[in-house]
C-alpha cells in the first residue's frame, strides 16, 4: 500500500486479525468506529508461514488442508464479522437509504476489503495502513509475563506506525454509555497532534472529552523560563481547551492539571474511568519512548497512538 497522495483524504479502517478472541473485538472496535464515521474497513492478516515454510498445500486426500487454506479461512472469518458488525452498528437512517436505493450506498455503508500479505505482523499492518486514518489492533500479550513477546507487535507499531495506532483493551457492553475520551497534552507538536485525534476521535464517538496536563515542575513559574517561554501549567491547559473547543464547538470539555514527575503513572490515573487514553509518541522513528511503552503495558482503557 502507498500513502495517499497530498490533499487526499483517508478514508479507511485498518485492522489487524488473526483468528484470536482478542483480535475479534479488535474488528468490532474498528466495525463501530467505521460505521460512526462512514469510513471504508480494511480487515488484513498477516500470513508468516511462507517465510518457515514451502508445505503450504493441501494434505494430499484431505479436503480443506493447508496452511493457506487456514490462512484464507480465518481473513473470511474476519472479514464476516467486520461486515457483520457494521450492519449492527448502522443507525435507522442508513437502514432506511440502502431500503430505498435497494443496495448498500458508499455514504452511508462502508464496504469491507480483506488484505492477506506474507510476512511478519507489524511489517504486513504497517504496509497495510499506508493509505489508511487509522490502524487497529488488539493488545494481546501486553503485561504479564509474555508482555515483551506477545506484546511486542503493538509496542513495534507505536513507534512506526504510518497513522494513527488504536490499541484495543476492551469493548463497551451492549447498552453502555461511551465514557470520556482522555488526551494528555505536555505543549510540543506531538501533543498538538493527540489533541486534535483525540477531538475528532471524541467527535466520532458521541462523547466528551477531557485534557490532562502533568506538570513536571512542581510549583515552577512560567516567567523562570522567559517572558517567552512555552505554556504549561493551566495556560497550557486553557491554550488547549481554546484549540479543542475551535475544532469541535459541539463537544464536552473538560480539563485536568496534575503534579508528578511519573507522566505514565499520572495519565493513566486521569484515565482511570475513560473509554480511550490519547498519547503522543516522543519519537516518529525508533522506539515509541518510554511513557507510551509503559501506558500501553499497564493501560485498562483502549489506547489511541497518535503521530
Amino acid at each position: 500500500m502507498t500513502a495517499p497522495a497530498a490533499g487526499h483524504e483517508r478514508t479507511t479502517v485498518a485492522v489487524g486479525y488473526d483468528g484470536s478472541e482478542a483480535a475479534k473485538e479488535a474488528v468490532r472496535w474498528a466495525a463501530e468506529y467505521a460505521a460512526a464515521g462512514k469510513y471504508r474497513l480494511r480487515v488484513v492478516h498477516a500470513w508468516v508461514w511462507p517465510m518457515f515454510t514451502k508445505k503450504l498445500g493441501p494434505v494430499k486426500g484431505v479436503e480443506g488442508s493447508g496452511l493457506r487454506h487456514s490462512a484464507e479461512s480465518i481473513l473470511a472469518e474476519g472479514v464476516e464479522l467486520a461486515r457483520t458488525a457494521l450492519a449492527a452498528a448502522r443507525t435507522p437512517a442508513d437502514a432506511a437509504a440502502e431500503t430505498v436505493s435497494g443496495e448498500p450506498a458508499t455514504e452511508t455503508g462502508p464496504d469491507v476489503e480483506g488484505v492477506m500479505e506474507t510476512g511478519l505482523p507489524a511489517a504486513v499492518l504497517r504496509d497495510a495502513a499506508g493509505d489508511a486514518r487509522l490502524l487497529v489492533v488488539s493488545s494481546r500479550g501486553l503485561g504479564g509475563v509474555l508482555g515483551q513477546l506477545a506484546g511486542s507487535v503493538c509496542l513495534d507499531l507505536a513507534g512506526s506506525s504510518p497513522c494513527p495506532l488504536m490499541v484495543v483493551r476492551r469493548l463497551r457492553s451492549p447498552g453502555e454509555p461511551v465514557a470520556p475520551v482522555v488526551v494528555g497534552i505536555d505543549g510540543t507538536s506531538r501533543s498538538s497532534e493527540a489533541l486534535s485525534g483525540a477531538a475528532r476521535l471524541a467527535v466520532v464517538l458521541g462523547t466528551a472529552l477531557r485534557i490532562v496536563h502533568i506538570d513536571q515542575t512542581r510549583g515552577g513559574t512560567r516567567e523562570s523560563h522567559g517572558r517567552h517561554g512555552p505554556l504549561r501549567g493551566q495556560e497550557l491547559l486553557d491554550h488547549a481547551n481554546g484549540e479543542a473547543r475551535n475544532q469541535a464547538p459541539q463537544l464536552s470539555i473538560s480539563v485536568d492539571l496534575r503534579e508528578g514527575h511519573a507522566a505514565s503513572k499520572e495519565l493513566l490515573a486521569a484515565a482511570s474511568d475513560a473509554d480511550i487514553l490519547v498519547i503522543g509518541t516522543h519519537n516518529r522513528e525508533g522506539g515509541p519512548g518510554n511513557t507510551v511503552t509503559a501506558v500501553l503495558n499497564k493501560a485498562r482503557c483502549n489506547v489511541l497512538i497518535t503521530r
